[in-house]
């Protein structure tokens, strides 16, 4: 094998290990990409908060198809459609692997390969700039509908009664919901959050069957079986809240979902499956992260009832 030949086999080597690295680190439950269905706004972003400010990503995987829901979507059909097709490594990530590779078949096959994948990445990069201001574009118009009035625009005050008004964690609520949501549904979502995690970390494929929508179990199954192919575990503990409020909250057909950011800090550490040694994470320091979850339960259920339909990156 010539010079220039291993080199390019090393920079392809390179960028599965960099890919690799990426995919174990912050390995909890959703924790790569937002995934799961929000109903008739899958699509839509939720409301920013308080907890989480910056805009929510969009879903990336779904089984609720683009154009294929009720008129809430319609606006955001063409973005919507460009996130279900995510690169296979995922955002930036995928134009830096993608680089990387490039850099290798070019030392392989010359400058003119590294050209045309130069030219693939320019043009990619543009028509995704393109979609993100559609997206920008349309997600401003319909944050200033009424309809989905947030908790930061009703100044991040806390529903009447609501237990969760603590510095150290507390939900705010938002007076302006379309659907009403008090105290005993705060002490699920946080429940939730706490099982949810936990159930991952133990592989219980059983426990979060019964607290996520088949959909997400779907997903978390996948994750679980990806990490066993690895030779891999994902050991989540300690979850707690920090910070929580109502980013949104409807009714539609036959049931009911509330869009809540969250704030929280958990253990969070990857090991082999083996012989137990950390991969990445640490089994004493917890990391914070903020997400959206979505939770679905049927019409005019009951606290209990409360499922986890959708993860989303803040």
């Amino acid at each position: 094998m010539s010079k220039t030949s291993r080199l390019g086999f090393l920079a392809v080597a390179v960028a599965a290990t960099l890919g690799l690295l990426a995919d174990l680190a912050d390995a909890r439950p959703g924790s790569s990409r937002s995934l799961g269905s929000r109903g008739d706004r899958t699509y839509t972003a939720p409301p920013s908060t308080n907890t989480a400010p910056k805009p929510a990503a969009p879903i990336e995987k779904s089984m609720t198809q683009p154009g294929k829901s009720a008129t809430a979507q319609g606006a955001q059909a063409a973005p919507g459609a460009a996130a279900t097709q995510a690169s296979r490594f995922g955002g930036w990530r995928g134009l830096l692997m993608g680089g990387l590779i490039g850099a290798g078949l070019a030392s392989i096959f010359g400058l003119g390969a590294m050209a045309s994948v130069l030219g693939f990445l320019l043009q990619f990069a543009l028509i995704a700039g393109l979609v993100y201001l559609v997206f920008a574009f349309f997600r401003s118009r319909r944050a200033a509908e009424p309809a989905l009035a947030s908790a930061a625009a009703s100044g991040g005050r806390p529903q009447q009664g609501t237990a969760y008004r603590d510095v150290a964690g507390a939900f705010g609520g938002a007076s302006a919901a379309a659907l009403t949501i008090g105290p005993d549904d705060f002490d699920a979502f946080e429940r939730l959050l706490g099982e949810v995690q936990t159930a991952y970390g133990r592989n219980d494929l059983t426990t979060l069957g019964d607290h996520v929508t088949p959909e997400m179990l779907s997903y978390f199954a996948e994750e679980l079986d990806a990490n066993t192919k690895q030779g891999v575990r994902n050991e989540v503990s300690s979850p707690k809240l920090l910070q929580g409020d109502l980013a949104e909250s409807w009714r539609e057909g036959d049931g009911e979902y509330a869009s809540v950011a969250m704030r929280f800090s958990v253990i969070d550490v990857t090991v082999e499956a083996a012989s137990g040694r950390v991969v990445s994470g640490s089994t004493t320091a917890p990391q914070e992260a903020t997400e959206v979850w979505t939770f679905r339960r049927p019409r005019n259920g009951s606290a209990a009832q409360w499922e986890l339909s959708a993860i989303q990156q803040a």
